[in-house]
């Protein structure tokens, strides 16, 4: 890395869970941060927390489920500075059977959890080409590859954005983009709290959104001659 060129990081699903810890880890790191959320009060503690080791953070209201408006936010953000690294974390958990999804719920799950991301990469991608750089990580889960019972929209749209991960690495490599999926298992995130979720699983026993930050920070931080194209990471204790 040379020293005029300070890298920025444009996070989403900054407020809570991996996406804020990922925001500490990579300000320790010394990469500027941009925070994407669509609640700005969960999001300033966490840009306050971030400038006190040093580096900028701004924070941006998005509402990643307004799909049609989230390529031009985009790009707005990086028209406020350049986005060397974008990090695709938002997201939302969903527990029914099929049968028992409703059309309208299926299409908020793949709307936020695939449709955005796509639709964040295409507001980036084109700063990222104009200087032949960047590393894009999506964060996807062991859904995509193993199927449960009662998770199937959310299983869909995790491999949906493997499969996105992957096309768009093929076609941006010789643009100098690198792209990775990462698939974690459980996480003790606020996602089992949320209301689209009923599950009942130990907790304790989970992965935490802190070492999941370390594996984006790794990924991120590799050599640029050198890509993760994906990693699985699971808790060592046997938790999904």
């Amino acid at each position: 890395m040379s020293v005029e060129h300070k890298r920025r990081a444009l996070i989403t699903g900054a407020s809570s869970g991996i996406g804020k810890a990922t925001a500490l880890a990579f300000a320790k790191a010394g990469i500027d941060v941009a925070l994407v959320s669509r609640s700005l009060d969960k999001l300033t503690p966490v840009c306050e927390a971030v400038s006190h080791t040093g580096v900028e953070a701004k924070a941006y209201e998005v509402d990643l489920a307004c799909v049609a408006q989230v390529q031009e936010k985009m790009q707005a953000i990086a028209l406020d500075g350049d986005i060397d690294i974008l990090v695709n974390n938002a997201g939302m958990g969903y527990t029914a059977t099929l049968t028992e999804t409703p059309l309208s719920d299926w299409q908020q799950v793949i709307d936020l959890n695939l449709t955005s991301v796509f639709q964040c990469i295409m507001g980036i991608l084109p700063s990222m080409r104009t200087r032949g750089t960047g590393t894009i990580i999506n964060i996807s889960s062991i859904s995509a590859k193993q199927a449960f019972p009662n998770w199937g929209a959310y299983s869909v749209s995790k491999a949906g954005l493997i499969a996105l991960s992957q096309t768009l690495a093929q076609e941006e490599r010789a643009h100098g983009i690198r792209v990775t999926a990462i698939c974690p298992g459980a996480v003790n995130t606020e996602l089992w709290d949320t209301a689209t979720v009923n599950a009942n699983f130990d907790r304790s026993k989970m992965l935490t959104p802190e070492i999941v930050a370390q594996s984006i920070l790794h990924a991120a931080l590799l050599p640029q001659q050198a890509v993760i194209d994906e990693l699985t990471i699971m808790p060592s204790a046997g938790a999904l």
